[in-house]
Formats: C-alpha cells, structure tokens, sequence
C-alpha cells in the first residue's frame, strides 16, 4: 500500500492567529522592555537629588599603586623633598582594587584638598598586594593593613611618626564624605 500523502499545515498569518496568541506575545515583550530598562543593579549610581549626593564610586579603577615600586625608596626620596620643601610626608598604604583607596584618590583630587596636599604633603603610595605585600613597611610605621585600606600615615620630613591611622578610619571612604579628608589634611598640614 503506497504511503498517504500528507498535506503540510497552513502558516496562519499573525493578522488572522487567535486574539489571545497575540496578546501573550505582547504582554511577554512589554514586560521584558520593563524589565530591561527599570531594573537596575545595586552597584549603579543613582542620579543624585538634593537630599543624596552622587557617590564618589569610581566607574574606572585608576592605577595608583605600583606592584614593582620600592616603598622603602620611593619614602627616601619622599624625605628628601619634604626636607626640601618644608612638607610632610603621607604614607597611604593600599592597592588598585580597592573602591575606597580609588574613593580617597578621588577626594585627594578635589579641591580644596588637592591644593591642600599640593602644598603641605609629599604622597607616597604603597601597594599592599592582597594584605600581604609591604606588610613590614606598614608595621614600620604603625599602620595595621589587616583593619583596612586606604590605611595612611603622616610622617615628618625627619621620617618620625606623626600619624598612624590604628583602626581603619579611612577604610570606609566611599561612605564618607570628602570634608573628612579636607579636616584630616588641615589637621597634619605642616
């Protein structure tokens, strides 16, 4: 008996499906257009309004710190210009992937406490691996890294130590606010 031939079915055209085929398919692309286009991540800055400022969250990370830079050499000649210029030294001890060692370099940038920095501080970045590079530096000079970073300390243009942040103040910088870098600038300023 030879094989039935089957008639292949006919396309509906969208203009002719059913009311209810077409109502499922707009209702699924309106919701993924909501979807898309309210939901947002935690992590995105939210437009600042006047009750909350814009966070200082870097949308880059910036390199600051170097991974192959001697500490111990770049603080000599961060002594020596200090002597020279009358300044103080700050030691901040931290690394590239840190949000709130990007923030306080955000903040550093800023007037008035770029200028403050400018003419009052010698900067020396420290890179502190992942808590596990430089460690004796920052024991050297008081700094405890495992409580956080950015950590910092202020030096005289002798090498004395005249700050060493003990608790972490600094280790929370993207929920702070910038006047608390101008004060801590104001405060060591030489």
């Amino acid at each position: 008996m030879p094989p039935e031939k089957t008639q292949p079915k006919p396309v509906v055209p969208a203009s002719k499906a059913p009311w209810f085929v077409l109502a499922a398919a707009v209702a699924v692309a309106t919701g993924a257009i909501v979807y898309c286009f309210w939901k947002r991540p935690a992590d995105v800055p939210v437009a600042p309004t006047a009750a909350t400022p814009a966070p200082a969250v870097p949308m880059v990370t910036k390199h600051i710190y170097s991974e192959i830079a001697d500490p111990k050499a770049d603080l000599a000649v961060g002594l020596v210009e200090a002597r020279r210029e009358h300044k103080r030294v700050i030691l901040d001890f931290g690394g590239d992937w840190c949000g709130d060692c990007q923030v306080l370099d955000i903040y550093f940038n800023q007037p008035p406490n770029e200028d403050l920095l400018e003419k009052n501080f010698v900067l020396v970045h420290v890179w502190v691996g992942h808590m596990d590079a430089n460690v004796d530096v920052a024991a050297k000079y008081g700094v405890p890294i495992n409580r956080g970073v950015p950590a910092l300390a202020v030096l005289a243009s002798d090498g004395k130590v005249l700050y060493s942040q003990a608790t972490g103040e600094f280790a929370d910088m993207r929920h702070m606010d910038p006047n608390s870098v101008t004060e801590f600038l104001k405060k060591w300023k030489s």
